[in-house]
């Protein structure tokens, strides 16, 4: 599923515009499975699954497989609807450079939840 995050991203112009000032490579973490995701000028530019030896990115999104799961999933029910949701609950947990998350909050909300259109985790 996470393989399809680039050409759900970059189909989507408007999606891609609210990101054109974005450019940063970012960790999600689902469950065990690390990926780095490359965004230049707001298209996604590189999915990478894991394992890593000394990854280099600004900031991290790492949560269990399960709590991923129910964001992606069609209809999440409240409290797994949103990524501020999920650092409210304590599920999600964001390290680094927050500031780049927090600047382009609505970008990553978008972005990720695109996935939620997709059925098999890859």
């Amino acid at each position: 599923m996470i393989t399809q995050l680039a050409s759900k991203v970059n189909s989507d112009d408007a999606l891609v515009r609210r990101g054109r000032f974005l450019s940063t490579t970012f960790l999600l973490e689902v469950g065990a499975t690390p990926w780095l995701i490359g965004i230049s000028e707001g298209k996604i530019v590189s999915v990478v699954r894991g394992p890593f030896v000394m990854p280099s990115w600004s900031f991290a999104l790492r949560a269990p497989e399960d709590e991923w799961l129910k964001f992606w999933s069609p209809d999440p029910r409240p409290g797994f609807h949103d990524l501020m949701a999920l650092i409210k609950r304590r599920t999600l947990k964001a390290e680094g450079n927050l500031q780049i998350f927090m600047a382009n909050l609505r970008y990553f909300k978008e972005a990720l939840g695109k996935l939620r259109e997709a059925k098999a985790v890859s």
